[in-house]
């Protein structure tokens, strides 16, 4: 009795200890890092090209008179002014007597005058005035030769242009080659505005070429190192590490082509430290609970 009493004492002590693996390991999941986790899911990326280069005037036209020696009487009108095809811009007094009118010869936005009451006038001299066409600017913009492939004439753009609001445009010119040194190429973009723009400021333009919808996340949840672009997934509380393929970006994401799925558990800050199946504790973004 007492050896049978001694050997069933030592068994089951062994058999305890045989149903403790599963609460171990509970315990270490408990112990492993916290990760800030989101589940994925799909988003629409614009694809946007930009360009950056200097308003010029599309068409700019002198106005001078016709008679030479005159002297000006009167300036009707000053730079900044929206004029009409045939309006009055100044009155001047020929050498022989009466009085000359200089007319607008295109409607449009007086760009810049040189008309002083008392100055002579003169058809080879300056410009009394320089009106630019129908207020119509071109943005001439370089961009690279892979976005340059992106671009078609009458694509919509917005332009945000120093010292004034953002303006609507349009393309309106793809140069049909690039520049062998830089590797850009030149892009115009038209404007039409009654408002003036200043000539030679500078000037950017955004021009959506087209639009992609898959799997979003984070632009940290990304690493890039020697096995490629890859993300870190949450399963049963450890880590799973996914290679994947990047698309288009925007506002802090990253869409994702292949490799990560709608759903999937991401790791929203990706660290080099986590490795493949390490434990940890998911916390989802701007929450208290775990991840499931």
């Amino acid at each position: 009795m007492r050896r049978f009493t001694f050997r069933l004492c030592v068994f089951v002590p062994c058999a305890i200890f045989l149903t403790l693996p599963p609460a171990l390991a509970a315990d270490d999941a408990a112990k492993g890092p916290a990760v800030t986790v989101l589940k994925a899911a799909k988003s629409c990326f614009s694809d946007i090209v930009e360009a950056r280069g200097t308003i010029m005037a599309r068409d700019e036209t002198a106005v001078r008179p016709e008679r030479p020696g005159s002297k000006v009487t009167d300036v009707l009108v000053e730079a900044g002014d929206t004029v009409t095809s045939g309006q009055v811009l100044a009155k001047l007094a020929p050498p022989e007597g009466g009085s000359l009118q200089v007319t607008a010869p295109v409607a449009g936005i007086i760009a810049s005058s040189t008309a002083q009451i008392g100055a002579l006038a003169s058809p080879r001299g300056e410009a009394l005035f320089s009106i630019i066409a129908h207020g119509e600017y071109d943005l001439v913009a370089l961009v690279s030769a892979a976005d340059l492939k992106k671009l078609a004439v009458n694509q919509e753009a917005r332009l945000h242009i120093a010292g004034s609001e953002d303006l609507d445009g349009k393309v309106r010119r793809i140069a049909p080659t690039v520049e062998p040194n830089i590797q850009q190429g030149m892009v115009n973009i038209g404007i039409s505005t009654p408002k003036r723009l200043l000539l030679n400021s500078s000037g950017r333009a955004t021009i959506k070429t087209g639009q992609s919808c898959n799997v979003a996340v984070p632009l940290t949840a990304v690493q890039h190192g020697p096995d490629g672009i890859t993300v870190q997934i949450v399963r049963g509380n450890r880590i799973n590490i996914r290679r994947v393929k990047t698309g288009l970006l925007s506002d802090g994401e990253v869409e994702i082509r292949e490799g990560v799925n709608e759903g999937d558990i991401v790791v929203v800050r990706a660290g080099a430290l986590l490795r493949e199946d390490d434990l940890v504790r998911p916390v989802v973004a701007n929450a208290q609970t775990p991840a499931k």
